[in-house]
């Protein structure tokens, strides 16, 4: 963690956080000083070389706040007086954030699968088995033969037997695992096994919804969360919803080749999982991208281009901060 602090009237200090970083330069676009600059960012994705995305030169960093006011992934932060400046009323706001709805959440976990990021944690109490499936078995003790059959064939684990006493070797089943398929019965060469599943022998079987219900919890991570939307596009029943810190749209500079395979630069900093190859050249797919810029600085041939039309930021009352924020918006490349 690079840290830059001075003392005075108040007490500033900024804080580069790397594992926050994803090397989209945006701070580097706009810092008024020119304190910041972006490292080699393909050989520190691929984890070549052991440096950080984003260099502070302290000796010209101006401690205005502005790199973390304007970092949507919060890689950066800004204290005045040991107080995050995010307390402060005068502190800009990006209204991008991910939720997930808990009345609709099946809690099917494939948001946690989909997310690039890991941000996202879904804890799930399953319903007890036993009363999903109902039904009854019985084994009878004068016929059985101990053979264990039953015991290697059940595919619940429910029957266990217990040859320890040769003279009177014992047979359970745990109705609690028990499935009630009717294998055992099936598989018993002596016919010592009843077995009936009432869920399905007789038709419909009506249960209670309060025990067929999946109950959990889900998280998001706002620290790792770059609102890339994979959760709302892969979730069945539309729990999760987000919005992004940036609308606008990627332009492929036609006159610029595509190294595809040979390169694939961009895939490997894009913080979304955004960019494929496609007859082999990367293709980004605007539900999935940010257009925070990474792959636009790290592509070697300026093929990708970042139009961003609008910043989803509200309460920057600085003319300042505002035009420095504004260089954001537009058409810039590499």
């Amino acid at each position: 963690m690079v840290s830059v602090e001075r003392e005075g009237e108040q007490k500033r200090s900024l804080s580069y956080r790397k594992n926050k970083c994803v090397g989209c330069g945006i701070c580097t676009d706009i810092c008024p000083t020119e304190a910041l600059r972006l490292g080699p960012l393909v050989p520190i994705a691929r984890g070549l070389v052991d440096m950080d995305y984003v260099n502070v030169d302290k000796n010209k960093c101006a401690l205005c706040g502005l790199c973390a006011a304007s970092c949507p992934f919060e890689a950066f932060e800004f204290k005045i007086d040991d107080i995050n400046i995010k307390e402060h009323e005068l502190y800009p706001k990006w209204t991008s954030k991910a939720e997930i709805d808990e009345e609709e959440c099946l809690y099917c976990k494939a948001c946690e699968t989909a997310c690039p990021r890991d941000a996202i944690t879904v804890s799930r109490e399953l319903p007890e088995r036993s009363k999903l499936v109902v039904g009854e078995i019985e084994i009878n003790e004068d016929t059985c033969i101990h053979c264990g059959i039953c015991e290697e064939m059940c595919p619940a684990d429910a029957i266990t037997m217990n040859n320890e006493n040769i003279e009177a070797p014992e047979i359970s089943v745990d109705e609690d695992k028990c499935v009630y398929c009717l294998i055992c019965k099936r598989a018993c060469p002596v016919d010592a096994i009843k077995a009936a599943c009432r869920s399905c022998s007789y038709g419909i079987y009506e249960i209670n919804p309060e025990d067929a219900e999946t109950k959990g919890y889900s998280f998001i991570d706002e620290d790792t969360c770059v609102n890339c939307g994979w959760c709302q596009e892969i979730c069945p029943v539309d729990a999760a919803t987000v919005s992004k810190p940036f609308e606008g749209e990627v332009i492929f500079a036609e006159e610029a080749e595509c190294k595809g395979e040979s390169c694939h630069a961009c895939m490997d900093v894009c913080p979304c999982n955004a960019i494929s190859l496609v007859d082999g050249k990367s293709v980004i797919n605007p539900k999935f991208c940010i257009l925070c810029g990474a792959c636009a600085k790290a592509c070697p041939q300026d093929r990708i281009i970042i139009r961003r039309d609008k910043i989803n930021m509200e309460n920057v009352r600085s003319k300042s901060w505002q035009k420095q924020i504004d260089k954001l918006v537009g058409v810039e490349s590499k």
